[in-house]
């Protein structure tokens, strides 16, 4: 990792960054997180009777949506061709709540970390829009990336992941 910030130019002033000339790859980027909530609100969500609907199948969408939509909602991120974006919500009793994957991919300049992270991010807070009438308690943590491949730096994989 470099130790200067891509995003400032020589004057500290934002910039996007010029991938232009850096070699097409295939590009990978998996990203995680979590929403926690009492128990009773987790068994309504998987019973399928909370008020909006099917909280996973909206908020899958919802992830989908957010992860195409990145470049427009993190400043000097660059708009990407995906090839694909898959968003996973899976119930976990243990804490209670729900675990949420996000895997992007592309073939291109530039990486989809920020993709996977948005696309985990949005499917967490459309969670909470589901279930804020049952429990307005929940948290969303862990949001982090997972693992990440192609590129000029290479892959990366998080520590315990």
């Amino acid at each position: 990792m470099g130790d200067k910030l891509t995003h400032l130019d020589e004057a500290g002033r934002a910039r996007m960054v010029d991938v232009g000339e850096k070699a097409v790859t295939q590009r990978v980027a998996i990203a995680e997180g979590r929403v926690r909530m009492r128990a009773e609100t987790l068994e309504l969500a998987l019973k399928g009777d909370a008020k909006k609907g099917d909280v996973r199948a909206v908020a899958e969408i919802a992830g989908l949506m957010g992860g195409k939509r990145t470049a427009e909602l993190i400043p000097l991120c660059h708009p990407i061709a995906l090839s694909s974006l898959r968003v996973s919500i899976e119930p976990d009793a243990s804490l209670p709540g729900f675990v949420l994957t996000a895997t992007a991919k592309t073939t291109g300049q530039t990486g989809v970390e920020m993709e996977a992270l948005t696309a985990v991010s949005v499917a967490a807070l459309a969670i909470y829009d589901m279930l804020k009438a049952a429990d307005r308690g929940m948290t969303i943590e862990g949001v982090r990336l997972l693992a990440k491949s192609g590129g000029a730096s290479g892959d990366w994989k998080a520590e315990g992941a």
